[in-house]
């Protein structure tokens, strides 16, 4: 029962006042004063994430700047550094975060949830905010290889088998190769680890237990050597197998330091305890130098499935991948490096990452499978999109987030999307579910009664919590815009026209309140920009109005307002040619940065290409890009090291490269550079779905003269009816429309 009537606010007032702290009461209401009036502050979800995150932070405040003769992970080795760009000074700062290096990259096998990570030298955190393993090469001499130290490290990703990732340190002599994945062994996941330490001199491979991760402290209280076994088990929960026993085993608490300390000490230690949580532990293997080899396999069981099937092979399930060909390996590269990310990420529900945003949202769901259609994978797609019943209240509101308002919209479209890659009219049990939703967009449109400045859009929100405070977002309405024409399209497949209309006129006379207030709010240079929300003035928080022409297409590609504003954010809101968001991230986005692209390229500006360029350069060595990257470290600086928003983008800018829709036409070739057709090298996406069947493309060159180059685009398709209208816009080109009944176009490239 709630106590309404005690004056709680007295008392805590008084209390605060007392011991002389700031009003609490006084502080909040300013800080509301900043807010539009909403139903949510602030979503619960955002305020528990950010207390877990700064009560590490915190418990990284009092460890490692007072301890800062322990290796550290290579993000505290940067960042407290005062000769290191990445450094950031401590001195009124209560939390010590990973700022400046948020980058791991995700192990394991497309039907498993759980995912080890691997930070960029190599460290292994194998159990989501766990404790981690490094592996370390000393001398007797003093010589060290300690990879977060390591001036000399390269990582990269391979997809030979399945999926691992190998980082190499080398340094005078010493060499170590580290290479991580997952494998089955009868249906149970396990995570292997081969390590080759080469020497030139006698030598000792470490392998480390280290009580953190990539985000900071987490605790190790005990751990036990078994000898006979050769396996570590710690705290009582998880166990690690060595290939071999070690040659030698050292074990240190918090008092008496880093256990790097005692690795060249004669007396050795089977099992310890650590009260405060910071125990650390080395087994070492003899590395007798001149050249020598030592390998060691580790080997670490995983957790069960909770549901338990098969484990299917990588090969399963990338057979119905649509493929991309081009001349630009890295392209390429980070091309099928974002179909394993995607594939990781979503064996359960769909999660945006592995670490920090291993939890569920339906705008990220939305963009990802999105990109799973756009790449071939309907049947992971269609699993994923039937999850989203369960997330609809009986008001018809899909729920992930309190208070944000976009996720009816997006999963509306998204729905028909499906259905229209697919050719299928929507399931019947889908029918409820879409009325509810519709009808929840509509219900919760704001009348003159409620608010007549707003009057016409949805209330304020959080929707994207990165466009800034909660405000009266064009995001979200242009996202319920769109929904409501979804259902429409929906609702005719499942015979009720009827219904079809009123969600059709709805639509449509939405629209036109959203253009009013738009063309109500010009501004001064770009005067047709759309701002954020009508409230605000142009800003960072613009980027996400383009939702209006990527991915939704709610207007012309040469519309004003989609134009104006791209270039107010080109000419003010991007770093080196790449999106820069001022708010909350405060780095450089790459998947905003792509949508910038999108909208470019869909209005033939052959601008879209150097943010294509950019966003690619700034792809780790193992192809993961961060949420946000820090403008001089070139590091993650917000949310999870693997962003699979960004690989989703990156999926659906190669295919919109080759093959897009527009209306009623199916666009080919919009994203072909010029770079790519003066290699002389054929290129080739798919076979791809779009509304209007399945394509593959070929583009190859035929002959040369020395003055130009004769080129000719051809596909396959399989029509769900007749052939659509094509135009061929390569960038910077007049448009080719060949014949609607062809397969094939020649055209020349001029040298």
């Amino acid at each position: 029962m709630r106590l309404t009537w005690l004056p709680w606010k007295f008392f805590l007032t008084r209390f605060a006042r007392a011991h002389g702290f700031l009003d609490p009461i006084v502080l909040l209401e300013q800080l509301q004063r900043f807010l539009q009036p909403s139903e949510i502050n602030e979503p619960i979800e955002l305020l528990r994430a950010g207390a877990h995150m700064h009560a590490r932070g915190l418990i990284n405040s009092r460890v490692i700047q007072h301890n800062l003769d322990w290796v550290w992970p290579y993000w505290i080795e940067c960042q407290f550094d005062p000769s290191n760009k990445a450094f950031i000074p401590r001195a009124f700062s209560l939390t010590h975060i990973n700022l400046t290096h948020r980058n791991w990259t995700a192990v394991g096998l497309p039907d498993y949830a759980n995912l080890p990570i691997v930070d960029p030298r190599g460290l292994v955190t194998p159990f989501i905010d766990k404790w981690s393993l490094d592996f370390w090469l000393v001398t007797d001499s003093g010589k060290s290889i300690l990879p977060s130290k390591c001036d000399s490290t390269i990582q990269s990703i391979h997809f030979d088998l399945g999926l691992s990732v190998k980082t190499i340190s080398q340094n005078d002599g010493l060499n170590v190769a580290v290479t991580v994945e997952v494998i089955s062994e009868l249906n149970q996941p396990v995570l292997s680890i081969d390590i080759e330490a080469q020497s030139n001199e006698p030598a000792w491979l470490a392998v480390a237990l280290r009580p953190y991760n990539p985000e900071g402290i987490s605790f190790i209280y005990q751990m036990q050597f078994d000898a006979q076994s050769s396996t570590w088990t710690i705290d009582n929960q998880h166990s690690i197998k060595f290939s071999e026993p070690p040659d030698r085993h050292h074990i240190s608490d918090f008092r008496h330091g880093d256990v790097f300390i005692h690795l060249l000490e004669q007396a050795q230690q089977l099992e310890g305890e650590c009260h405060i949580g910071m125990l650390t532990a080395a087994a070492l293997f003899e590395v007798k130098g001149s050249q020598a080899k030592r390998l060691v396999r580790l080997e670490i069981p995983l957790e069960k499935p909770q549901k338990l099937k098969n484990l299917y092979s990588w090969e399963h399930h990338l057979q119905s991948i649509s493929n991309l060909q081009l001349p630009n390996a890295t392209y390429t590269f980070l091309y099928d490096a974002a179909i394993r990310t995607l594939l990781l990420h979503s064996s359960q529900e769909i999660y945006p990452g592995p670490f920090t945003y291993k939890r569920f949202w339906i705008r990220d769901a939305v963009f990802i499978i999105n990109a799973m259609l756009c790449a071939g994978l309907h049947t992971r797609a269609e699993e994923a999109i039937d999850n989203f019943s369960s997330k609809q209240k009986a008001s018809g509101y899909f729920h992930s987030q309190e208070g944000e308002w976009d996720s009816n919209g997006q999963v509306l479209w998204i729905l028909d999307r499906f259905c229209l890659q697919t050719n299928s009219a929507p399931k019947q049990s889908w029918l409820k579910m879409i009325i509810a939703g519709a009808d929840w967009i509509l219900d919760k449109r704001l009348t003159s009664r409620q608010d007549e400045r707003h009057q016409g859009l949805l209330p304020a929100g959080f929707s994207a919590e990165h466009l800034g405070p909660n405000d009266y977002y064009y995001w979200d309405n242009l996202w319920a815009i769109s929904g409501l024409f979804s259902a429409s399209s929906m609702l005719k497949k499942l015979n009720r026209p009827e219904l079809a209309e009123v969600y059709y006129n709805k639509a449509t006379n939405y629209l036109i309140t959203v253009k009013t207030y738009l063309a109500a709010s010009k501004h001064r240079k770009h005067q047709h920009a759309m701002s954020a929300s009508p409230n605000r003035r142009l800003d960072a928080g613009a980027i996400g109005s383009l939702v209006m022409g990527f991915p939704l297409q709610l207007c012309h590609e040469q519309d004003s307002c989609l134009i104006d504003t791209t270039n107010y954010l080109l000419e003010y809101c991007c770093y080196d040619n790449a999106f820069f968001q001022d708010m909350t991230h405060s780095g450089i986005n790459p998947y905003l940065t792509l949508h910038m692209a999108q909208v470019l390229m869909r209005a033939g500006d052959c601008r879209f290409q150097n943010l294509v360029d950019k966003v690619a350069s700034l792809a780790s060595p193992a192809g993961q890009w961060p949420e946000a990257i820090h403008p001089h470290t070139g590091g993650g600086c917000m949310g999870d090291g693997q962003h699979v928003w960004a690989a989703a983008e990156w999926i659906v800018m190669m295919r919109n490269s080759f093959v897009r829709e527009e209306s009623e036409c199916l666009v080919l070739a919009a994203g072909i550079s010029q770079d790519w057709l003066d290699a002389l090298q054929p290129m080739k996406f798919g076979p791809v779905a779009t509304e209007f069947g399945k394509i593959e493309i070929l583009i190859e060159p035929l002959t040369f003269d020395g003055v130009s180059q004769q080129w000719l685009i051809s596909w396959q398709a399989q029509w769900f009816g007749l052939p659509p209208k094509i135009e061929i816009r390569l960038p910077g080109r007049a448009t080719m429309r060949p014949e609607k009944d062809a397969n094939q176009h020649q055209f020349a490239n001029q040298i």
